[in-house]
């Protein structure tokens, strides 16, 4: 892949979207993929650790803090009582890469693959939104008209993603404007 692409994992809480997204990674990445994942989180989180330097930094008051090493780096951006940056906005935050995928943002307008699981009792999201361009799930559903894998096809779902993914500029054209942008 020469430009980057994106389509989602979206569904309803224990419907297997992160444990879905574990196993699809590594057969994207054998396939040559620098692949990125962008998660929502519905709830506060936290991926600092309490006693450590940079978390202590923060409750000091910074607003932003980027700890570094050999290995890896992270940037911790405190939003506090401000908006949650859209999805747009964050899509353009990440590296390089062939391939990201987003868990989660189901109602935002961009390429999704639905996980949907039967014994989650939760109805379909894909007959309410035309931006899902397939089914990953343990039912069949022949009346969806787009592509259905099962959960356990995890080399037909990477056929699918590969297939549907969106260039990320389309992508973010149709989100709109990143937010604060003037009109």
């Amino acid at each position: 892949m020469t430009v980057p692409r994106i389509i989602g994992l979206v569904g309803w809480s224990g419907a297997g979207k992160t444990t879905l997204l574990t196993r699809l990674i590594p057969a994207l990445v054998a396939r040559g993929l620098r692949v990125a994942t962008l998660k929502h989180a519905h709830h506060a989180f936290d991926v600092d650790q309490p006693g450590k330097d940079s978390h202590r930094h923060r409750a000091a008051g910074a607003g932003e803090v980027i700890v570094s090493s050999a290995r890896r780096w992270v940037q911790i951006h405190e939003v506090a009582d401000g908006a949650e940056p859209g999805l747009a906005d964050l899509l353009r935050k990440l590296s390089p890469c062939d391939l990201a995928l987003v868990e989660g943002f189901k109602r935002e307008a961009h390429a999704k693959i639905e996980v949907h699981r039967a014994a989650n009792g939760r109805p379909p999201l894909h007959p309410d939104d035309p931006r899902i361009v397939g089914i990953a799930s343990d039912t069949a559903f022949p009346q969806a008209g787009i592509p259905v894998v099962d959960l356990d096809d995890i080399a037909g779902l990477a056929d699918l993603v590969l297939a549907r993914a969106e260039a990320l500029d389309a992508t973010l054209d149709r989100l709109g404007r990143p937010h604060g942008a003037a009109e």
